[in-house]
């Protein structure tokens, strides 16, 4: 499935992940490629060079998932959707209601919105919070949902009413299962990745960064812009439904991630280890590291950056612009 011409909706494309998304698309000859965002957590500076292409455009009204008939005015005239809009994993914590509106009813009207505008294919942001802590590792795309959190309970009830909609309508939807992504325009308080910006804003301001925990528990690190890639490869697939993991099956402990940061900043800080907090959702995922053989055999992607390369990357942007605000 090319891209020529091509006009595609990208919900939630100036956060973290869809601004890195949109820049993406733009490498192919699309026709249009707009960004329909409320701005709760994107910023549209994420956007600034994107938006100097004549194809990008910033939908100026609305941007929220929960406004159905600006939702579906958004979407008129398009060919493809990918949508990373959700509320994340400890705001869902504190605003239960509100998660559910926002991450089901929110993602029921998304799928709901492609079928009234006959959207040929939706990328969908699921979660490897699905999952929750690993039974096996590495998770395939068969692991048990043993999620235990309220983030993690909307992403399974969006891939449940995706299948619905694909059964039903004959919607082409894709659900990829992100890692822990990590990169530019991060957000710092993010549950589980947001340990990389908060030691390098420690480090940057030469105090000792802290681990919760022994620094034992391990996770699967992946760069922003190879999720950016897999997002636009998962478009151009043949594939009509399925859930993929994103990821790149390398497993990292955060005393791992620690050392690691602390070399490449050549810093001779030393590490502060401080118990979690008794509500720290984090202390519920101690070994999250998904397969990728599914994703490779599919879809033939590939992750890009290991980790010592993404941390350079990363720590090369923060150097040039500033840590974000």
């Amino acid at each position: 499935m090319e891209l020529e011409q091509a006009k595609i909706l990208v919900i939630g494309g100036a956060g973290f992940i869809g601004s890195f998304v949109v820049t993406e698309l733009l490498k192919h000859p699309v026709n249009e490629v707009a960004v329909y965002d409320n701005l709760a957590r994107g910023k549209k500076a994420y956007l600034t060079e994107a938006l100097k292409d004549p194809r990008c455009s910033f939908y100026p009204v609305g941007g929220d998932i929960r406004e159905v008939d600006i939702l579906n005015d958004a979407m008129k005239g398009k060919d493809y959707v990918i949508c990373l809009a959700a509320m994340w994993l400890l705001h869902c914590k504190d605003y239960p209601r509100t998660a559910f509106d926002v991450n089901i009813a929110g993602t029921f009207n998304v799928l709901e919105a492609c079928v009234k505008n006959n959207i040929k294919k939706l990328i969908w942001s699921s979660s490897a919070s699905v999952y929750g802590d690993a039974v096996e590792l590495p998770m395939t795309e068969d692991h048990p949902f043993n999620n235990k959190n309220f983030y993690g309970a909307t992403k399974i009830a969006g891939e449940a009413m995706a299948t619905a909609f694909h059964d039903r309508y004959g919607l082409q939807v894709i659900g990829l299962r992100y890692m822990n992504v990590y990169g530019p325009h991060q957000d710092q308080t993010a549950a589980y990745t947001g340990v990389i910006p908060i030691m390098l804003n420690k480090i940057d301001a030469n105090e000792q960064p802290v681990i919760n925990g022994d620094g034992s528990q391990a996770y699967d690190f992946i760069y922003v812009e190879d999720v950016a890639r897999f997002n636009v490869l998962a478009l151009k697939s043949d594939i009509a439904h399925g859930f993929y993991n994103v990821g790149t099956e390398v497993q990292t402990s955060i005393k791992t991630l620690c050392d690691l940061i602390l070399e490449l900043k050549q810093s001779d800080l030393k590490v502060i280890y401080k118990p979690y907090s008794a509500d720290d959702a984090r202390a519920l995922v101690q070994n999250r590291i998904g397969s990728n053989k599914k994703a490779k055999t599919d879809l033939g992607f590939e992750f890009k950056y290991n980790l010592r390369e993404g941390l350079n990357k990363l720590i090369q942007w923060r150097n040039a612009n500033g840590a974000d605000q």
